[in-house]
């Protein structure tokens, strides 16, 4: 076969004669475009790394200040106020060269050394600036004097096109908060949620923590803020993350969905054609650096990139101790399960990557390849699905060598998965919200086993040509995933499209090799191992019950017309519904992110406080209609205050977290530290913001509306709920729970948020719409023709 005799670069055959040498001219070429495309990656990293190394100034700037100095001492006078004649004296090569050639070289070195304090100077002011976050806590509307002069110090210091990684450099540390202010705010959130004798007990051992233990922890902690880039990030992926021996399916993994609405087209294998080639673009981008920091939105600040360098070529390694996140620097190929089969896809040849409708055509060959999975192959992903440590086992015992080590390997180095679903995504009769939580279940935990679980993120195509993703969670956080997914399926729809058959647009090459299928070696004992994990894991996600819909109603236009903050608003009326559903209020996470700093991640926003407990008790006991306004304004701008806290590093629970790790190396128990860890979240929060807005047109294209993503219940008896505010007029949320749980009910707990939606948003504006009633009674009536 033509692509078999293509990849072999020579043959060669003993004969009578001597040795017969026969080159195959194309295969060299191939591997000569190969290595071609190799080293034009090498030097565009090289180009990067220096212009990100100098900014915010650029790499020509030190030409104008050699050109600046020369011209100065043209003009006899001496900017360096004789250090050019001291580097003169000192230059190694100095009998070689003439006195106006060393004057020359004595000059340059100076003005590189110039050059380079500048750009120190500037980088150190640009961290110092962004050190300022007074600006956060300013009202709208009332910004103060110093937040205008730092403004524009801040547009001066930041340069022009900065690439992704520029701002790196430039990034505050995270700061660590005094242990009594932690201390303080700690108590402060538990305090509604405890009785009397409760928080007295409490209080005592946080007061007891805060004058002995707490000093001594803290000592260590600012010694790791001086050494480290980040005192949290390493210790929280490390102990949340890696160190977990549960299944991080439904535990830790979340999922992203495709349109709500829109399928582009039916064709399974065109849209993976579009698809993949998609976010192979946003590879390309992310490896040239072409993709513009992200910022708070709104403004011109900067966040951490860092997580970024993680999103492709990435895999976690079970450990029977701790697990580990392996990067490899570049990957050119995929790895497909496809009905029990294991594929290796490329997606370059020659060094140049391959179009849609070429990868459309290699999916297809998958899709019709009519082999049988070999024993133990189709369930082999079960073992990412289960407990960690039989993983780590087997993964020692059964595929440490031969060709079980080959398949193994090429899975993990892919630059992502990839599950061909061999069934469609089928509505669930005429209830659109039964489908998508059929949908979010799939893409959550599928068959426990048609997903790789520790691949930083699997792709996965139905047969009706709906899509999704699931991600690991321990590289990074949600918002990293969701801005290359939301760039993906934009690129799919409105840039790349299909043709009037559904198919991708483009010509097929019909002599590209075919995708590689993944030979393995299972023996039996290790299938019964393979059996166990996957009955582990089908317990687990049977167990859990999700709720996904679009709450149509209002958006966040209309929460902004009530002058709330849209986030403080549905973190009230999630509070107001779980009060309803249970009759109590619980500690409650919310996910914010702290990469204001360098290698930030997230922060808890404990938006259960007093004040929004006090609001609800009002609300739900018929108080006055304006105390209960009062008291909702003030519990807003309670969860903004909180929400603004956690994100300028002065959260509460990210410093406990260090305190008590700390605490475990010098092996000292804490009562006050343990009592804050064993406290349950029964509500865990998140919001994904969609961050490509200029790609989607939801007024004119509502059709193509991103469902967003979610995640698994983080308490038994408890729910987990993410949600997004998208265009003006759409909030759809993703609440999972348990059915073990005889408390608690997904769907129960979606007609409550429904409604705590509708209720607030009605006390909110009760005076707007008697205020608009009464003019429209009280305006002039047009006068009839016959008036006129």
């Amino acid at each position: 076969m033509a692509e078999a005799h293509q990849a072999v670069a020579f043959q060669f055959t003993i004969t009578p004669e001597g040795i017969d040498l026969q080159l195959s001219h194309e295969a060299l070429r191939q591997v000569y475009l190969s290595g071609l495309r190799s080293w034009k990656k090498r030097v565009v990293r090289l180009k990067n790394n220096v212009i990100t190394g100098v900014y915010p100034a650029s790499p020509s700037s030190w030409l104008f200040v050699v050109i600046a100095i020369l011209a100065t001492m043209y003009t006899r006078s001496d900017p360096s106020m004789g250090l050019i004649a001291k580097i003169q004296e000192h230059l190694p090569a100095s009998g070689s060269l003439s006195l106006q050639c060393q004057t020359v070289v004595s000059a340059v070195v100076f003005s590189t050394m110039l050059w380079l304090s500048l750009i120190f100077t500037m980088k150190l002011c640009l961290k110092q600036l962004l050190s300022y976050h007074g600006w956060m806590f300013e009202q709208r509307g009332n910004v103060s004097n110093t937040t205008k002069v730092w403004m524009m110090l801040v547009r001066i210091f930041s340069g022009r096109q900065p690439l992704l990684y520029s701002y790196q450099g430039s990034l505050p540390n995270l700061p660590v908060p005094a242990v009594k202010d932690t201390v303080r705010r700690y108590l402060e959130s538990i305090r509604p949620l405890k009785s009397d004798s409760e928080f007295e007990r409490v209080n005592t051992l946080a007061k007891e923590f805060e004058v002995s233990l707490g000093n001594r922890l803290q000592w260590y902690l600012k010694l790791k803020a001086m050494w480290a880039s980040n005192y949290v990030s390493d210790w929280w992926e490390e102990y949340i993350y890696l160190r977990g021996r549960g299944p991080i399916m439904v535990n830790s993994n979340y999922y992203g969905m495709d349109f709500m609405y829109a399928t582009p087209t039916p064709i399974q294998a065109a849209r993976a054609g579009n698809i993949l080639h998609a976010v192979m673009m946003y590879r390309r981008k992310l490896n040239k650096e072409e993709i513009k920091p992200s910022r708070i939105p709104g403004t011109f600040i900067p966040l951490c990139s860092a997580q970024c360098e993680r999103i492709f070529n990435t895999t976690r390694i079970p450990g029977e101790e701790t697990d580990t996140v392996v990067h490899w620097k570049d990957s050119e190929y995929v790895a497909v399960y496809h009905r029990g089969r294991y594929f290796r896809l490329w997606l370059y040849q020659a060094g140049r990557m391959l179009s849609p409708r070429e990868i459309e055509y290699q999916i297809q060959r998958i899709l019709d390849d009519p082999s049988t999975p070999a024993p133990g192959e189709e369930k082999l992903g079960a073992f990412t699905a289960g407990d960690r440590i039989p993983w780590a086992q087997a993964r020692k015992e059964f595929f440490s060598s031969g060709v079980n080590k080959r398949s193994l390997d090429c899975i993990e180095k892919a630059a992502f998965f990839v599950t061909l679903e061999h069934d469609e995504l089928v509505k669930k009769g005429d209830d659109p919200d039964a489908t998508l939580d059929h949908y979010a279940k799939s893409l959550l935990h599928g068959k426990c086993y048609d997903r790789w679980f520790d691949k930083s993120f699997s792709v996965v195509m139905y047969k009706n040509g709906k899509n999704g993703l699931n991600a690991e969670h321990s590289w990074a956080d949600a918002p990293i995933v969701s801005r290359m997914w939301e760039y993906v399926l934009a690129t799919d729809c409105f840039q790349l499209g299909y043709n009037e058959e559904g198919h991708c647009k483009g010509d097929v090459n019909p002599s590209l090799p075919r995708p590689q299928r993944l030979t393995w070696d299972i023996p039996s004992q290790c299938q019964e191992r393979l059996a166990q994990s996957l009955s582990v894991a089908q317990v687990l996600a049977d167990d859990v019950d999700f709720h996904v819909f679009a709450f149509h109603d209002f958006g966040k236009g209309s929460i902004k017309k009530a002058k709330m903050s849209p986030d403080g608003f549905v973190q009230l009326a999630l509070q107001l519904a779980f009060y309803r559903d249970r009759g109590m209020f619980c500690l409650t996470y919310e996910a914010s992110m702290t990469r204001l700093f360098r290698e930030g991640r997230t922060e808890t926003v404990r938006s259960c406080s007093s004040e929004s407990c006090e609001f609800l008790r009002a609300f739900e006991n018929g108080e006055d209609v304006e105390v209960c306004r009062r008291l909702c304004q003030s519990a807003s701008e309670k969860h903004q205050q909180l929400y603004r806290l956690a994100m300028t590093g002065a959260g509460i629970d990210r410093h406990l977290f260090c305190l008590y790790i700390v605490s475990k190396y010098l092996g000292i128990e804490s009562p006050f530290l343990k009592e804050v860890f064993s406290e349950p979240w029964r509500l865990s929060t998140s919001q994904t913001p969609v961050q490509h807005l200029e790609m989607f047109d939801f007024v004119n294209y509502p059709e193509y509306l991103t469902c967003g993503g979610g995640f698994g219940p983080v308490a038994d008896d408890g729910y987990g709920v993410s949600y997004s505010l998208i265009g003006e007029d759409i909030i759809t949320f993703h609440v999972s729970s348990k059915h073990s749980c005889p408390q608690t009910d997904s769907h129960k707990f979606g007609k409550q948020i429904r409604k705590a939606l509708g209720d607030l948003l009605q006390l909110m504006t009760v005076n707007q719409k008697e205020a608009s009633r009464s003019e429209q009674n009280h305006s002039p009536k047009p006068q009839s023709k016959k008036e006129l």
